[in-house]
């Protein structure tokens, strides 16, 4: 394998347990082989109480971060939803709410770096904001860059990065628009998060999703590996519903193109590793977010079974496209152990 062609596997770990508890979430990735994970929604004491992960209290969020050492794991990144509100304070006909800067600063945003800081964790995933439903979001490229600066700011200012995600019904639905939004923010701690399944899902081929993929390549941070089925049945009507939500597959199945996107990726991943790893990560996360069981507007569900065959899934992909990975092995549990 030549030097640098490598990445770090990380999952969500909340797609990955029935009962959403800590310890199930924990137990089924080590027992997958990975290493890093992304906390977001979280019953940390098995009392039955689901927080997301920047409402824990601080007691249970040492106590997250003591199961998560036992379990020898690390955290890949908060997975929050800052930036899924709305960019505007407009009556669209949408459910999205609008959050004053000032009030979001001093809640969502200080709530979400406070966990970053107690879990260990170096980067936040967010998001772009809604745009008034049913316009063009190109109109609303340096509004948002305007309410996003800010943000990734206080990030710095922790010792944080700011990762934008693309996803639909935002003003960064494709590749294109996340690109312009982080030329306009302008941060250096601020990279892009790419996500085939977000992008497929607007009935895009996977030509189109390599396209998109290579527009914000320059920005990229880390990959969300979602894939997901056209249907051809369900006519597109510029916004992505529940309805659609139901076609997630495999990575290796679906029509997002990430055998194209991560053959690409190999050829660039030495320069993106050591970006990633001047702002403090290990190097380029593939990060699995399956939702093979169904998705949502903020989250998703693959349980420990789904959650088993997307990361064989991606395994198979990754060696045949010779792109160097690491699952636990053998001597690491005898070391771990003492002998």
């Amino acid at each position: 394998m030549t030097t640098g062609r490598t990445i770090v596997l990380s999952a969500f770990a909340d797609e990955a347990a029935n009962s959403k508890t800590a310890i199930e979430q924990l137990s089924v990735l080590a027992a997958l082989g990975l290493s890093y994970y992304s906390p977001r929604f979280v019953d940390v004491t098995g009392a039955g109480k689901v927080k997301h992960v920047t409402e824990l209290q601080d007691d249970e969020l040492i106590q997250l971060k003591k199961m998560q050492a036992d379990y020898g794991m690390h955290v890949a990144s908060i997975g929050s939803r800052l930036g899924k509100v709305k960019l505007l304070d407009l009556d669209d006909g949408s459910h999205n709410k609008f959050v004053t800067d000032r009030q979001y600063h001093d809640t969502d945003v200080a709530m979400t770096i406070r966990a970053a800081l107690a879990l260990d964790a170096k980067l936040i995933r967010g998001f772009s904001f809604y745009h008034p439903k049913g316009e063009d979001p190109e109109k609303y490229v340096q509004q948002a860059a305007e309410r996003l600066g800010p943000i990734v700011d206080l990030c710095a200012k922790a010792g944080l990065v700011f990762a934008l995600e693309v996803e639909a019904n935002l003003v960064g639905q494709n590749g294109r628009m996340l690109a312009a939004l982080a030329n306009a923010v302008g941060r250096s701690n601020l990279v892009c998060i790419f996500d085939g399944g977000n992008i497929s899902s607007q009935n895009l081929s996977p030509l189109d999703c390599l396209a998109e993929y290579r527009a914000m390549r320059d920005h990229l941070g880390w990959i969300h590996i979602k894939d997901y089925h056209v249907d051809p049945n369900l006519k597109w009507t510029g916004v992505v519903d529940e309805e659609r939500l139901k076609n997630f597959v495999p990575c290796d199945v679906g029509d997002s193109g990430h055998e194209l996107i991560l053959r690409d990726l190999r050829d660039h991943l030495p320069q993106i590793n050591e970006r990633m790893k001047k702002l403090g990560a290990p190097g380029l996360f593939l990060e699995l977010e399956p939702h093979l069981k169904g998705g949502g507007q903020f989250g998703g569900f693959s349980g420990p079974d789904g959650m088993g065959v997307a990361v064989r899934s991606l395994c198979r992909m990754l060696d045949y496209l010779r792109i160097g990975y690491h699952l636990r092995g053998f001597d690491e549990i005898r070391s771990a152990r003492g002998f």
